[in-house]
């Protein structure tokens, strides 16, 4: 399992508290595979986060989106660790920050360049408090471990932080795919879910099923801890074709940029259509992740002329908790396979070439090896939407997506914007470039597009204060802001003309401002915020308060 690598002493929890896991290393998420621990903070922000050892602060990043506030500590050791979702910094840090943030008159920074004298940090020592900034659902923390010299990410249970597990994972559902023209099941040349049912703790077995040719299996499993009932990923899967190993894949390390290989690992239309995850015990071509060891044959399997096969799938938890799935598989030759529709359509995209189309006042076009395999595409206009084929085919790469917009007066232009209407009453934004008549946007997910107008400016709304009001007892300064249509790009706060640090939390539409932040000089004050859309509509508000300064 690679222990012999890692010390189990070297790092210590970096919560005070029983470490509860909501979310496991490698977990399969969206594009991505989890790149850490998520560790429960028992419901609620504020809780002290230590460093797992002796070390220095080597980088610290505030984002909007992503991992939020987040710290990065490099120890002695070759390794580094890193915490995220933090609502704040330990005090000495956390006035740092500010200092950067109002130098630079922003709230996102990322910081890089410290010595190990700038931040020293001991076992033990609070740096930050936990939250759920950034891309966070809600309270938790985000903790990983990684390579200090390659950032590869390594699963930090191989550290030895104590989780109680001695449930095995649990299989929900089988997939058995047809693989080649020749191939079927169940007189079937497609795929579809088996029936299975658990014989007996950690046993379960499915539906026999007769097939001919290549064939292969995905399987919906997850993992549960005895502390807690979230749902986790598993630590590995393996599928033996009587009694022979042919598919192995386990979570100890991998890289950043192979996560989005995901994609592949997973039967992506399937999630795209139903929301639920397949992970495959077969290889696609274009599939480079480094987490497979020992695959036959890619994981496919040849059902041969009179031959009976058992498959049995083993899913395992990093404790070695196991469960597995038996597959009786029949060879039986099909007295008339029902072939799935070939595509054919009037694009053709070869994945190996630059390919672009054009089709009205829209242009797509998609840089070599953007498609992991060649496919016809559907392409067409109606009633100004671009369809641009389905969004369950995976892109390994950015396309651009073009609009015509001679049409429309240089008024309209100001108000237009390049949008994804795959849900038509939740229209998404794309960052849209705009030079003269061209309107162009780049995007990694094929779908429905078109061109929507913006002509209503965001709202902003006080909270908890009135103009006029005296707030000499506050801790802080709250408003609401919210766009309907293009969305929030970026707003601008003044106390008295000088510009002040206000939070925002993208998931409730809140700007907040710490009067510690700043002393006030004198009783009267005029706040002052503008906030600004994606097309560029903005709104103002103006607030007189009063308040004393307390020292």
């Amino acid at each position: 399992m690679g222990q012999e690598k890692y010390s189990k002493e070297y790092f210590q929890p970096p919560l005070k508290i029983p470490i509860v896991l909501s979310g496991t290393f490698g977990e399969l998420r969206n594009n991505h595979f989890h790149s850490g621990l998520d560790i429960k903070t028992q419901g609620k922000e504020g809780l002290e986060v230590i460093s797992v050892a002796d070390g220095y602060v080597s980088r610290i990043k505030v984002n909007q989106f992503g991992y939020g506030k987040s710290i990065y500590v490099t120890h002695p050791n070759g390794f580094t660790s890193v915490y995220a979702h933090l609502s704040k910094f330990a005090p000495k840090i956390e006035s740092y920050v500010k200092s950067i943030q109002y130098k630079k008159e922003c709230y996102e920074i990322e910081e890089t360049r410290f010595s190990e004298d700038t931040f020293p940090i001991e076992k033990g020592e609070i740096i930050a408090f936990s939250g759920y900034t950034g891309g966070s659902g809600g309270p938790h923390l985000h903790f990983e471990i990684r390579d200090t010299e390659s950032e590869k990410i390594i699963n930090p249970l191989f550290f030895n932080f104590a989780i109680q597990d001695t449930i095995a994972p649990i299989f929900q559902s089988v997939k058995v795919y047809s693989l080649s023209e020749n191939s079927h099941v169940n007189q079937q040349n497609n795929h579809f879910q088996l029936p299975i049912k658990e014989i007996a703790d950690g046993e379960y077995i499915a539906d026999k099923i007769s097939a001919q040719n290549l064939i292969g299996f995905g399987l919906e499993v997850f993992d549960k801890t005895n502390s807690a009932n979230n749902r986790l990923g598993i630590y590995s899967l393996e599928m033996q074709v009587n009694g022979q190993s042919m598919y192995y894949h386990d979570l100890e390390t991998f890289d950043f940029a192979e996560s989005k290989f995901i994609n592949l690992h997973i039967d992506y239309e399937h999630f795209k259509k139903y929301k639920t995850r397949f992970q495959k015990t077969y290889l696609e071509p274009a599939n480079a992740l480094s987490t497979y060891k020992n695959v036959i044959n890619f994981g496919k399997i040849n059902i041969e002329k009179q031959f009976n096969y058992t498959v049995n799938i083993i899913a395992k938890d990093f404790y070695g908790n196991a469960s597995m799935l038996k597959i009786p598989v029949a060879s039986q030759e099909a007295a008339t396979i029902l072939n799935k529709k070939k595509d054919s359509t009037a694009f053709k995209i070869i994945a190996k070439n630059f390919n672009k189309f054009s089709v009205e006042d829209v242009t797509i076009a998609f840089p070599k090896n953007t498609f992991y395999e060649n496919t016809y595409l559907d392409f067409k206009v109606e009633n100004g939407i671009a369809k641009i084929h389905n969004p369950t085919i995976p892109l390994d790469d950015y396309f651009t997506l073009t609009f015509d917009v001679s049409k429309y007066s240089e008024e309209e232009k100001k108000q237009l914007y390049i949008a994804n209407v795959e849900y038509p009453k939740y229209p998404r934004y794309l960052y849209t470039r705009k030079k003269d008549s061209i309107f162009f946007t780049t995007t990694k997910y094929l779908g429905n597009y078109s061109l929507l107008f913006d002509n209503q400016k965001p709202t902003i709304k006080l909270m908890y204060l009135k103009d006029g009001q005296w707030v000499s007892n506050s801790e802080t300064l709250k408003v609401k802001i919210n766009d309907i249509g293009s969305g929030i790009n970026t707003y601008r706060a003044t106390i008295n003309d000088e510009w002040i640090l206000m939070e925002y939390n993208h998931k409730t539409g809140i700007l907040t401002y710490n009067f510690d932040d700043k002393k006030l000089v004198g009783s009267e004050h005029l706040f002052k915020v503008v906030v600004y859309d994606n097309v560029g509509n903005t709104n103002e508000l103006s607030s007189t308060f009063f308040k004393k300064q307390v020292n």
